[in-house]
């Protein structure tokens, strides 16, 4: 029973039908419907972003964005305006007063290693 109803869910699917005229068509629920859709998709082949290369879906385990680390990391590297940086602190510097920005540090005290080492050779 089960594989016919998604057979015949998917093949409305297939069709271009929306969620609703596939639950009034078939009578089943509207979540029904939703849920048999979700968990078979239409052909939708997700690829690499990349190389573009063919992903292969691995059941119960978050979607995969990339083929592999190489990929992984060559477009985070190409993309860095991607990066959803939360965790950036806004500081003054102890040693030269200038303002500036840390990232994932909040306790940070100098703008550079340079500021650092004159605070210490001053005794700051």
């Amino acid at each position: 029973m089960a594989t016919e109803k998604s057979m015949d869910i998917l093949h409305y699917r297939e069709q271009g039908l929306g969620y609703k005229k596939i639950a009034a068509l078939t009578g089943y629920s509207l979540n029904t419907v939703k849920s048999v859709c979700r968990r078979n998709p239409n052909g939708e082949e997700k690829l690499c972003l990349q190389c573009g290369a063919k992903l292969v879906r691995t059941p119960h385990y978050k979607e995969k964005k990339f083929c592999s680390d190489i990929c992984r990391i060559a477009w985070w590297n190409s993309h860095p305006e991607a990066v959803n940086r939360k965790a950036v602190y806004h500081f003054t510097c102890a040693q030269c007063g200038q303002p500036f920005d840390s990232y994932g540090n909040n306790h940070r005290k100098y703008c550079s290693c340079a500021c650092y080492a004159e605070a210490r050779r001053k005794g700051v």
